[in-house]
């Protein structure tokens, strides 16, 4: 390979983001690939990842499109491999897909804390799952987590979404510690962005609250701003956690 292709190779990254049919997933995959990466989108809204790679591609990116469920752990490693094998390699995955219909704990909303658990915290294990193996044969790689300001604080309604984004921390900040110092981790932290998120509220109380809180956001952009910051450092450099929120949030 020659010092030209192994530069390339240094700069233009694969990069696999789940959630990417909207908010944070759609931003950050719109910055990488203009950015010259090459980004990996997956979501279960096919027609919005295909018109996302079409935006893409017209500000000069390149993008591969795969339906994706990742409470499926098959569906995850099927997504990785084939990444992988396309390309030869796996730079950085962005573990992004998230749900966060909240509730009271008193309206006993159990298929929506389940559903809660299953993308926040399973989604995020199976995208660990499906990519450590290539890292670790490469000796290189990037985990992002998206995680949230919820990870830090729980507020009423929020008890079910803060913890699975607690538990999306933790697991993040274990992987850091057991990996080798070429896989590097990191832990984004968004506060009120504007997002489709808050839609999946069903609980009359819980919207309502929603609305107030959200009196001031930031834009996903924000957002990935961040992620290609922390993906765009040295080798040697590991930013491990970034909490980004709206200057008026308290």
């Amino acid at each position: 390979m020659t010092t030209t292709a192994i530069q390339e190779q240094q700069t233009t990254k694969v990069v696999l983001i789940t959630g990417a049919s909207s908010g944070i997933g759609q931003a950050t995959a719109l910055r990488l690939g203009r950015d010259g990466h090459h980004v990996v989108i997956g979501a279960r809204r096919e027609d919005r990842l295909a018109a996302l790679a079409k935006e893409i591609e017209n500000v000069g990116g390149t993008a591969d499109v795969h339906r994706l469920d990742v409470t499926d752990r098959q569906d995850v490693a099927a997504f990785a491999d084939a990444a992988a094998k396309q390309h030869g390699r796996i730079d950085v995955i962005v573990n992004n897909a998230g749900v966060m219909p909240l509730s009271r704990l008193d309206s006993l909303l159990v298929e929506e804390w389940d559903r809660m658990i299953d993308v926040n915290v399973r989604g995020l294990l199976h995208g660990i799952a499906a990519t450590l193996p290539h890292f670790q044969r490469q000796g290189s790689g990037h985990f992002v987590t998206v995680a949230s300001i919820g990870a830090h604080q729980v507020s009423p309604t929020g008890a079910v979404y803060c913890a699975t984004k607690y538990a999306a921390w933790a697991i993040t900040e274990g992987l850091r510690q057991e990996l080798d110092p070429g896989i590097r981790v990191t832990t984004v932290s968004p506060g009120v962005v504007e997002s489709e998120l808050a839609d999946t509220i069903t609980e009359p109380g819980a919207q309502e609250a929603m609305r107030t809180y959200r009196a001031d956001t930031i834009p996903p952009g924000a957002i990935a701003d961040a992620i290609a910051y922390a993906i765009g450092q040295p080798p040697d450099v590991d930013v491990n956690e970034l909490i980004i929120r709206p200057a008026r949030q308290r």
